[in-house]
């Protein structure tokens, strides 16, 4: 292995530690001001170092020896060439990594009206469990109600007296006309 190939082998091991500092460490080291992002940040800097010492390690391999500094030049703009989308690419992912929507917090107030399924039967004044569906998720809660409701029987959260437990009520139609009390 001839020393160009050496060369950057090394700026692409420094370019995998920037890479490695900005995952243990985060964004302590950018430059400019505290919120900037962009080429200045942490994982487009080692996405270009390591484009440029590995790309031009790889261009160091595969040409010919050739007079005086041409190849380390030829190396570089491979490189480059190969550098500059990755660091491009590596912005693009970190910000839309950092922009990303989540969804909030589930509380208590987000269960009330939430309506589920009955998963073990509820006896009067006991627990047993519902499923609620929620935000598209399904959760299991224990459950509490004023009358008994068997597995099975959909159901309506009027109440959370605990961060773990709901009151509900059935919304099965009652073969009077109305719903099961």
């Amino acid at each position: 292995m001839d020393a160009t190939a050496i060369a950057f082998l090394a700026v692409g091991g420094v370019g995998v530690g920037v890479l490695l500092l900005s995952l243990v460490v985060g964004e302590l080291g950018d430059l400019g001001h505290g919120d900037a992002d962009g080429p200045f940040s942490l994982p487009a800097i080692a996405a270009f170092l390591g484009g440029v010492g590995f790309g031009g390690a790889a261009a160091s391999a595969l040409l010919p020896a050739l007079p005086g500094g041409i190849t380390v030049l030829l190396c570089l703009l491979v490189g480059l060439v190969v550098a500059l989308p990755l660091a491009a690419g590596a912005v693009k992912l970190s910000s839309s990594l950092r922009d990303m929507n989540t969804t909030p917090t589930l509380t208590s107030g987000d269960l009330l009206g939430a309506q589920g399924v009955v998963v073990s039967a509820v006896p009067a004044g006991g627990f047993g469990e519902v499923r609620l569906a929620l935000h598209g998720q399904q959760l299991k809660y224990a459950a509490r109600s004023e009358v008994p409701l068997p597995t099975g029987t959909p159901v309506y959260v009027v109440d959370t007296p605990s961060p773990t437990s709901v009151e509900v009520v059935s919304t099965a139609p009652d073969p009077s006309g109305g719903t099961i009390p």
